[in-house]
């Protein structure tokens, strides 16, 4: 009896410190505390759309008209004939005309374009004191000027008359030359409205595309006639054919018509 009670003591005793013994804990719980379940995988942040920059599409240019339009100056008025240059002042050619001018002692008109009115104000005073004629080129001789939106037309040829009166103050700029000659009525219109007459020629002799001096001469002499009005250039490119050839036309042109500063 007595040994029956000591085994069954020990038994229990075992099942006690095995944890066996407490009918409240499951076997999970015996082995241990279960691994905490894990944090479902955060959602990969996606990037907001960037808004889009459009630009607004430009104006489309109105045609050219096939025909020249009117209210264009295409002769002095009277037998002499008037000299032009264009796309200056240039600071290598301008003062070289000059000092033609002045050795045979007629004046000219110079159609100045606007940056290089403002780049060189000195030339265009220097112009302007030798008793030359100004006329406003556009600013940067956008030879589509004239058919860009009127208030376009407008700002061009308003910065232009502003950066030839910064060189010379109070100057007086009667005339407006379209790059290319390619008119339009529109462009005519504003020229008009901001006091400027729209200045054309009569002798054309390409010598924007560098031909040589004795064809520069040989066009002038057989397009001019009494009143013309000769394009020539002293600015865009190497002019030194153009010089080469008014050292032989104005001396020429001076004796058979006279050579007249447009007014």
């Amino acid at each position: 009896m007595r040994s029956r009670a000591v085994l069954a003591f020990g038994l229990g005793l075992v099942l006690l410190l095995t944890g066996c013994g407490d009918p409240a804990r499951s076997p999970a719980q015996a082995a241990g505390p279960s691994p905490a379940p894990s944090a479902p995988p955060k959602p990969k942040p996606t990037a907001s759309p960037r808004p889009t920059r459009t630009t607004p599409p430009k104006p489309r240019l109105r045609p050219m008209p096939t025909t020249l339009p009117a209210g264009l100056r295409r002769s002095t008025g009277d037998r002499a004939v008037a000299l032009t240059f264009d796309d200056g002042p240039d600071p290598r050619w301008t003062p070289k005309v000059l000092d033609q001018l002045r050795a045979a002692r007629v004046t000219a008109t110079f159609c100045l374009i606007g940056k290089q009115a403002q780049r060189y104000p000195a030339l265009v005073a220097r112009i302007a004191r030798e008793g030359h004629q100004l006329c406003n080129h556009s600013w940067r001789h956008d030879m589509n000027l004239g058919r860009r939106p009127l208030a376009e037309i407008r700002a061009d040829l308003v910065r232009t008359d502003r950066a030839i009166k910064a060189a010379v103050p109070n100057a007086r700029i009667p005339y407006y030359r379209q790059p290319g000659g390619r008119w339009t009525p529109e462009v005519v219109a504003v020229a008009r409205q901001l006091g400027m007459r729209s200045l054309h020629w009569s002798v054309d002799p390409q010598d924007w595309a560098h031909p040589t001096a004795e064809t520069i001469i040989e066009r002038v002499e057989s397009a001019v006639r009494p009143g013309a009005i000769v394009l020539l250039h002293d600015g865009g490119g190497d002019r030194r054919q153009t010089l080469a050839a008014c050292q032989r036309l104005i001396p020429d042109l001076k004796r058979r018509y006279g050579i007249s500063r447009l007014r």
